[in-house]
């Protein structure tokens, strides 16, 4: 059992830590003359602060400038994928991995070398970096669901999906209005050995869709009882878990990091437990990475590249990004750092049976899908019938 505290206060890291990353540089310099003076870098508003110290050290180092510019989460890929075509956007743009299929296909991003810094990083989230074989991404942060349990109504946790019924309420959230939401359910797919698609060395094979195989149909079915027996409802939505947690109606909530805060505001103990497997094999959240990548005309990719690898991948900047964020940091050293709070070391435990949310483009044709034909099924249409009609209809969205 992890048990909770208050998450771990941000802790300011030392200028002098940080400008110590001058020496760390590969390049002399970081660019050849003929290169501009200065970096663009969009940032989200919260990582800014937890960048300025490096962005000075590197301009110390090398004469070149790091612009940091702030921009809203909401409409940072928009941006950088309407403004990078033409020479505008910025040099490097902070980004989410499940980006990638869009930003490779699109031609907007250039690839980047971390293999020789393979097993510096988290398994999941050099994983993620990688599109078709090449990295794209400097990851910097790891997320992933898990269970939230109420320590003062179930004091320990619980090994099976069963076992975690018996002792509580438990909530996940679906879409509303009859859908599911295939995010959070997908641990429990896997849990069937029903992946999306199958993969090899060089991650996902979108030619290979997994989803309607026997452990799909058999998923289906205990969905199905799931509905029925009212444990998992397409009515219930974030907002309508999460008040039931933070009231103590449930004792059990499947979500992210994003809402411990909520719960340890509202007085509550709280663990984070695996995902307790209701079929065979482990329960395999979804995990989202967070990185930095390179934008494909940037006049400065020497510059940017140096700066990428050698400054944003370094412990020091990731400590730091995880004081400003609490996300879980991609560098192993660094999720060292953060797993001195028992949440965070919580989550990072479960993350280790997490798998990378598919990048290619071809997964739009899953979503398009994936949480209509879940919610009916949860509604009472034949389990067996509605996934067969979803894995054909995936299948034809994807070679059409």
């Amino acid at each position: 059992m992890v048990k909770s505290r208050s998450l771990m206060a941000a802790g300011a890291i030392a200028t002098t830590a940080v400008l110590a990353l001058v020496g760390c540089s590969s390049a002399d310099g970081g660019a050849d003359d003929a290169e501009t003076t200065t970096l663009t870098v969009w940032v989200d508003a919260e990582r800014v602060d937890a960048l300025k110290d490096v962005a000075k050290a590197y301009e110390d180092k090398t004469d070149i400038k790091v612009d940091l510019v702030s921009k809203a989460n909401a409409e940072i890929k928009d941006d950088f994928t309407q403004q990078a075509p033409t020479g505008k956007g910025p040099d490097i743009v902070m980004g989410a991995h499940d980006w990638l299929g869009e930003l490779v296909t699109n031609g907007v991003v250039a690839p980047i070398e971390l293999a020789d810094k393979q097993d510096e990083f988290l398994e999941v989230a050099y994983e993620a970096a990688t599109y078709e074989g090449q990295q794209y991404l400097l990851p910097y942060g790891v997320e992933n669901i898990a269970v939230l349990r109420n320590t003062e109504l179930v004091p320990e946790a619980k090994a099976t999906f069963d076992e975690m019924l018996a002792a509580g309420t438990f909530v996940v959230e679906s879409d509303g209005s009859g859908l599911a939401n295939p995010y959070h359910l997908y641990p429990f797919q896997t849990a069937f050995g029903a992946p999306v698609f199958g993969s090899d060395e060089n991650g996902y094979d979108t030619t290979d869709l997994q989803l309607g195989n026997e452990g799909g149909l058999a998923f289906a079915q205990w969905l199905g009882a799931q509905g029925a027996a009212g444990v998992i409802d397409t009515e219930l939505t974030g907002d309508i878990a999460k008040e039931r947690f933070l009231s103590g109606d449930a004792a059990f909530w499947l979500t992210g990091p994003w809402n411990v805060g909520v719960a340890v505001d509202a007085g509550i103990d709280v663990a984070v437990d695996p995902i307790p497997t209701p079929g065979t094999e482990a329960a395999q959240p979804f995990a989202g990475v967070k990185g930095f990548l390179l934008n494909e005309q940037s006049k400065n990719k020497v510059a940017a590249n140096d700066f990428l690898v050698n400054y944003l991948g370094t412990v020091e900047v990731q400590n730091a990004l995880f004081d400003s964020g609490q996300v879980l940091p991609a560098l192993k050293e660094s999720a060292d750092y953060a797993a001195s709070d028992e949440i965070v070391a919580g989550f990072r435990e479960v993350g280790a049976d997490a798998v990378p949310m598919p990048a290619a483009p071809a997964m739009g044709a899953v979503w398009e899908f994936w949480g209509i034909a879940e919610g009916a099924i949860l509604n009472g249409e034949d389990p067996v019938a509605t996934w067969q009609k979803l894995a054909a209809d995936v299948e034809a969205a994807i070679a059409g």
